[in-house]
């Protein structure tokens, strides 16, 4: 499903995994989180809910690109040490290079071997990562390309 205000998600998706253990479904639940989306105070709760219920058919995937509506995630609300956090909140802590496929299959069927407890991956990548020109700028998280930069990005991308 997809949520309304930012940070709802993963408290719902904790929710759906309560309900899938009460009725006695083997199902898991995952839910994508942004890493901007992690300065709400819902998704603490949430994480806080999910450890304490040792919710293990639960697993998050948070897109660690350091860039959020309003710039680099480190100048709005600084989430560093991300992954100590997760860890110090009773989550098992799978970090990754999000752009590596291999890594993410490998970090999605290690989740479901965790017993006892949530488990989050930390998947680090590049905002706008394979065109320079949006690589890692904050200006495209929420703005469109101009038709010219839409070129030279399909340019760049066709030279790969």
């Amino acid at each position: 499903m997809s949520t309304g205000s930012l940070g709802q998600g993963l408290s719902v998706a904790h929710g759906m995994a309560l309900g899938l253990r009460l009725d006695g479904k083997a199902a898991r639940v995952y839910a994508l989180l942004g890493d901007g989306e992690a300065e709400e105070g819902m998704v603490w709760e949430a994480a806080m809910s999910a450890a304490h219920y040792k919710s293990d058919n639960l697993c998050a995937v948070l897109d660690r690109n350091k860039i959020q509506q309003d710039g680099f995630v480190a100048n709005i609300m600084n989430l560093e040490p991300l992954s100590d956090k997760w860890r110090a909140f009773g989550w098992h802590v799978i970090d990754i290079d999000g752009h590596d496929i291999a890594q993410v299959a490998r970090a999605l069927e290690a989740a479901e071997t965790v017993r006892g407890r949530p488990t989050i991956i930390i998947a680090q990548t590049v905002k706008g990562g394979g065109v320079s020109l949006f690589a890692n700028n904050p200006k495209y998280h929420g703005v469109p390309p101009s038709d010219a930069e839409l070129a030279a990005a399909l340019k760049e991308l066709e030279q790969r």
